[in-house]
């Protein structure tokens, strides 16, 4: 269902990720291991989500590590769309 509204892929899977999980941190190559795509493509991404302010990064030496913006406007609606479209995905599974 987010794939109507998210139509990118990876955004997707970005943001599930930190909604889920708001006090989840990693870096780029990290992110790209545990979702399965190009870390330039997520690099992209994680800069557009900083920039609206879903994300904020710190650096750590030389790594960039993102984590979820708490203070975020719509966080907590964000976070509701997420698990409702994750139950929405589970039981179209279990009656399909």
């Amino acid at each position: 269902m987010l794939d109507v509204f998210i139509t990118s892929r990876v955004r997707r899977k970005i943001i599930v990720i930190y909604a889920k999980y708001p006090d989840f941190k990693t870096h780029v190559r990290g992110l790209a291991k545990l979702i399965k795509e190009d870390a330039g493509n997520i690099q992209r991404e994680l800069k557009r989500l900083e920039k609206v302010g879903f994300l904020i990064s710190e650096r750590q030496g030389n790594t960039k590590v993102y984590s979820t913006n708490k203070q975020f406007p719509i966080l907590r609606e964000l976070q509701s769309i997420v698990l409702k479209s994750q139950r929405s995905v589970q039981q179209k599974r279990v009656t399909g």
